[in-house]
């Protein structure tokens, strides 16, 4: 097992570096209590920002590909500074390359994937695993 199953965890704390000082690099482990964490699925984000704050609205469409009006619930809002939000896209950005240097590129376009003619297609998994 080479551990793409386990979560995988990345700070996106600030650093605090010393009035008057070089900043110090200092190592920082961050151990994360998530055992009241709810979880929950979500195939639907609203981004939207003030001057100040970044706001990420959660949801489920039930009909992602229908025409016309879709209502979607918002289940989760999420609000983050400015500075949270820069780390969460590093963070995410770091997460999608490797998932893709992985298993391949990610296709966004529907019409390509349903057709397989994503010009990375998934590679096969190792001899002897079915998929």
């Amino acid at each position: 097992m080479d551990g793409l199953d386990e979560p995988r965890e990345i700070d996106m704390s600030e650093e605090h570096p010393n009035e008057g000082q070089q900043p110090v690099q200092q190592q920082t482990e961050v151990h994360v209590d998530d055992t009241g964490a709810l979880p929950s699925y979500s195939n639907f984000c609203r981004v939207t920002a003030t001057p100040e704050e970044v706001i990420l609205d959660f949801g489920l469409n039930p009909q992602p590909f229908a025409q016309g009006r879709q209502d979607v619930k918002a289940n989760q809002r999420i609000v983050m500074n400015f500075f949270t939000a820069k780390r969460l896209l590093t963070a995410l950005g770091m997460t999608i390359q490797r998932h893709e240097g992985t298993f391949g590129s990610i296709e966004l376009d529907v019409r390509r994937r349903a057709t397989g003619g994503g010009q990375n297609p998934r590679p096969t998994g190792p001899q002897g695993v079915v998929e």
